[in-house]
């Protein structure tokens, strides 16, 4: 099986440049039914605290990535928009490998629900998040209008 990093997670470089800023190491695990499992490095310059702790927007954008990936894992011709984003840091977040384990809890017709949890190497649950995101769906190519429709004046 191919680990999936940043660099052949996206086709977008920008897209891979952002998941290798935040510490993205590898999607760990996926299934259809909608979970992921997400691989994050904290490194010492994400810290505070004289070196001991990861900033919590850090921390925040590590879950709302991982939502994302169980997000494509249930479609991947569907990307999200988040509408809201609620953490709980249950425990201090260190310097050191961190997973993010994501699912989608409820999936409707054009908006999400989904929780995540970042457990440190022993398993131990370190912050817990939940969201709403606006699924974006792929426009049928029929409905795609043209950005400036050319008017014919009619005799």
């Amino acid at each position: 099986m191919r680990t999936l990093t940043a660099m052949n997670l996206s086709d977008d470089p920008s897209t891979a440049r952002m998941l290798e800023t935040i510490g993205f190491e590898r999607l760990v695990h996926t299934d259809p039914s909608g979970v992921a499992h997400v691989r994050f490095a904290a490194r010492p310059e994400f810290a505070h605290s004289r070196g001991t702790t990861v900033q919590g927007g850090l921390i925040a954008a590590w879950l709302d990535n991982a939502m994302a990936h169980a997000v494509r894992a249930r479609d991947a011709a569907v990307g999200i928009s988040t509408l809201e984003l609620k953490l709980s840091y249950l425990e201090r977040v260190g310097v050191a490998p961190m997973e993010a384990r994501a699912r989608v809890l409820r999936w409707g017709g054009s908006v999400v629900f989904l929780e995540a949890d970042l457990v440190d190497e022993q398993g131990q649950v370190l912050v817990k998040a939940n969201s709403t995101g606006k699924l974006l769906r792929p426009k049928p190519a029929a409905a795609v209008k043209p950005a400036n429709p050319v008017e014919v004046a009619q005799p």
